[in-house]
């Protein structure tokens, strides 16, 4: 694939991002008040409990078998070492440039966790519906694409508090454990893990997926649901990353360094990590799960990370300072890395 060819199938999708996104914006400024922070909250809501687990429940249920679970191992791994590799860097650039101490934590976490959910939901698909990509044709991609980012989520839920509260030990315990059945209790945990039944189970499969299935009316019912997904989580962000224009108390240069790990340092070795399990035989022959798989090393901070700063109130102008620049650089990283992925994979 020529150059001008790649650049056109990676940047597309960013810029519906970007124009989404900052529709987003408008709506949730004082001007419009259309996209208020209530409404953000209320929205966002109805995507965790409704969208979202129907996008899920659809994709992985149309097109996930046993063999695909067992095949797709690699990812959960992968996703391991983003947030390891992550993590030890934040933790360094902590050291290095001594920020405040109650930003520590958020420092380390804007560098650990990837917005592995939402907008690998958004990109993936996107990528695929471009003419000339490398990835299969747009139809199989596009649903195949969503079925990988459906994974990643079910294998990192989305996160409600990582918050530890002081008490004994039985205490912290109790803490974790209620902490994890949550997570297991979430909507779009239990959608993932009913779609990955339903698609490893050929007779559950075909009470609902095809066109002469009895029950074909309930996957298309979820279907419709679940393309409300990608168009509200992406004016929700658009309105959340407009917070980060009321204030710049954060260092420029820990900015520059959360910035250098995600989109110079994690790609890098992302790539590296790719190449090797793929060497080792350790990953599917399909193009799009490398893709995916390298994806998972180039995206901006997880959502997630400012609902915590609001839950404990600590750190929240400088978390959506950092989410402004973070997200808007992405824009740019992720249209980079797009065209130098594809190219090492086609």
């Amino acid at each position: 694939m020529g150059f001008w060819t790649l650049f056109e199938v990676a940047t597309m999708p960013i810029l519906q991002v970007l124009i989404i996104s900052v529709l987003g914006a408008f709506m949730a400024t004082n001007y419009c008040n259309l996209l208020t922070a209530d409404a953000r909250r209320s929205l966002n809501k109805i995507v965790f409990i409704v969208f979202t687990p129907s996008l899920t429940f659809a994709s992985l249920a149309k097109t996930v078998t046993f063999k695909d679970i067992v095949s797709w191992w690699f990812m959960l791994g992968n996703i391991g070492l983003v947030f390891l590799i992550g993590g030890i860097l934040g933790w360094i650039l902590v050291k290095l440039l001594k920020p405040e101490p109650h930003l520590e934590g958020l420092v380390i976490a804007t560098c650990s966790a990837g917005n592995l959910g939402n907008l690998l939901l958004i990109v993936v698909p996107a990528i695929c519906n471009e003419d000339g990509g490398p990835f299969r044709d747009s139809g199989t991609c596009s649903t195949t694409g969503i079925s990988y980012a459906s994974f990643s989520m079910a294998i990192v839920p989305q996160l409600s508090s990582v918050y530890e509260k002081p008490g004994t030990f039985w205490d912290r315990v109790a803490s974790i454990l209620h902490q994890i059945v949550e997570e297991l209790l979430a909507p779009p945990t239990i959608a993932a893990i009913v779609g990955l039944v339903f698609g490893a189970t050929p007779w559950l499969k075909g009470l609902i997926i095809g066109s002469s299935a009895p029950l074909r009316v309930i996957q298309d019912s979820i279907t419709l649901l679940g393309d409300g997904t990608i168009p509200c989580i992406t004016l929700i962000m658009g309105g959340n990353l407009i917070q980060g224009l009321h204030s710049s108390r954060i260092k420029p240069l820990v900015l520059l360094g959360i910035i250098c790990v995600r989109y110079m340092i994690l790609p890098v070795i992302g790539i590296g990590v790719v190449k090797v399990a793929g060497d080792l035989g350790l990953l599917p022959t399909d193009p799009l799960f490398k893709y995916v798989l390298m994806v998972q090393f180039t995206l901006p901070p997880a959502m997630n990370i400012g609902t915590m700063t609001q839950l404990f109130n600590v750190g929240q102008e400088e978390c959506s300072v950092i989410f402004l620049w973070t997200y808007l650089v992405a824009a740019l990283a992720l249209t980079v890395w797009s065209i130098v992925y594809m190219y090492i994979l086609s």
